[in-house]
């Protein structure tokens, strides 16, 4: 017996699936990068929120044509890839077709039968979704972050889909002993006439050569994720489990802060008291942020869930009335610099090596922070509950509180609240004047 197949495959599967955990050892590295933020509240409504925005996709079809046919592509592509167990055990153990041997003919002809479906379905659903990116060319999918690599990742993905399904119908429809059984053929058996005419072994080659393109497709697919935007396939999950609980409009307290607002309160403080013998002072912790590694974990896993489908700059006000902002640019930008930061590590051995730039300013400006309006709208229209608000206001906070650099709007503002204990340049004594007009 020929064994060479069977151990090149097992090579394949290794070298695939190795790739892979190298790859999700390093996404790992890189979100743990940022500030440390503990989360273990309300576990019940996280799984809750979970199953219902990650599994049950209940924020896509808000919009419902484009969230059905996200549902068939998603619950199709993951349905079928089950087969993928029964091409790991052939591949493996020179079998084939494995499943007729455990399961009753009809049993494993409903499954194939419904992949064949499933199959139909996701092909329909991604010409469409093509259709609406190349042909249509929605507004959303157009922005100025949308072009280069965005773009055509966003078709790489869709042209795989299509070469992979179309893969498995054919390898369906000249497998001669599975099309013999006539049962789970619902869709391949419209195929076989394409091949009339062809020899048995001119089928046979075409079966096993499809069967090879399929798997070796599948690990491709699943090494690409770690480059593309679909890593929110995975990262879905875990995104929305740690999704902010918080009412909208509620914001963390900076504890450094906490801490000195505290101490000015308490009427026995000495703010100039020398530090207690022995103990070490305490170095400040840096006001907001100005680069990836300022934020916490949970804003690096948003930025590298982040879907690039524009809702959230599509609800966005200030993007509407021309503003530069972005709320999915400014994932994008903190993702590719999160990314950089990491080749940066790796390139140093494990050390991050000064380079030069940060977040703020090199990817992220000043005018694009300030456009925001806070409203929320981009967290309310995320699908997988994601926070730009968040990291919009950690570089906000950076900049006012380290670099006195808010505009002079907010400036006058904040004199105003400090002098007159309103946001109006009014003095004290006037401050309830307005009742009387």
């Amino acid at each position: 017996m020929n064994f060479l197949p069977n151990i090149l495959f097992a090579i394949l599967l290794i070298a695939g699936f190795g790739y892979f955990f190298r790859n999700v050892k390093k996404l790992i590295r890189n979100i743990k990068l940022g500030k440390n933020k503990t989360i273990n509240d309300n576990t019940s409504q996280r799984w809750k929120n979970m199953i219902n925005i990650a599994l049950g996709q209940s924020k896509m079809v808000r919009r419902p044509i484009a969230g059905f046919l996200h549902i068939v592509v998603y619950v199709g592509f993951i349905i079928i890839n089950i087969e993928v167990l029964e091409i790991i055990i052939d591949g493996l153990f020179g079998t084939h077709r494995i499943g007729l041997s455990v399961l009753n003919s009809s049993v494993y002809g409903f499954l194939i039968g419904t992949f064949e479906l499933l199959a139909v379905g996701v092909l329909i659903s991604v010409i469409v979704f093509w259709v609406r990116r190349n042909i249509i060319k929605l507004k959303r999918f157009l922005s100025s972050e949308m072009q280069g690599w965005p773009k055509s990742d966003g078709n790489i993905i869709l042209y795989f889909e299509v070469v992979l399904m179309c893969l498995f119908l054919i390898m369906n429809a000249t497998d001669t002993s599975f099309q013999a059984i006539d049962s789970g053929n619902i869709i391949s058996q419209y195929l076989v006439p394409l091949f009339n005419g062809f020899s048995e072994s001119a089928l046979h080659f075409i079966e096993r050569t499809a069967w090879w393109i399929h798997i070796v497709g599948i690990l491709i697919f699943l090494n690409y994720l770690y480059y593309s935007k679909h890593l929110h396939i995975l990262l879905a999950f875990p995104n929305t489990y740690y999704g902010n609980l918080n009412p909208k409009g509620q914001f963390d307290n900076n504890e450094a802060v906490t801490k000195e607002v505290m101490l000015m309160m308490d009427p026995n403080a000495d703010p100039f008291a020398a530090p207690v013998a022995g103990e070490d002072e305490e170095v400040p912790e840096k006001f907001g942020a100005s680069d990836v590694q300022d934020l916490s974990w949970v804003n690096l896993l948003n930025a590298y869930t982040c879907t690039e489908c524009g809702r959230c700059t599509s609800e966005c006000p200030a993007n509407q009335t021309g503003k530069k902002l972005s709320p999915r640019k400014i994932m994008m930008d903190t993702r590719d610099r999160l990314v950089e930061v990491g080749d940066n590590i790796d390139a140093n051995k494990g050390e991050f090596k000064d380079d030069g730039k940060q977040l703020l300013g090199d990817y992220i400006s000043k005018e694009e922070l300030w456009a925001c309006t806070s409203c929320n709208a981009c967290v309310e229209a995320c699908p997988v509950s994601i926070d730009p608000l968040s990291i919009i206001m950690e570089m906000r906070r950076y900049l006012v509180m380290e670099q006195s650099a808010a505009p002079v709007e907010l400036n006058n503002m904040m004199t105003n609240i400090e002098n007159n204990g309103a946001p109006w340049p009014y003095n004290q004594m006037d401050r309830l004047n307005w009742k009387d007009e």
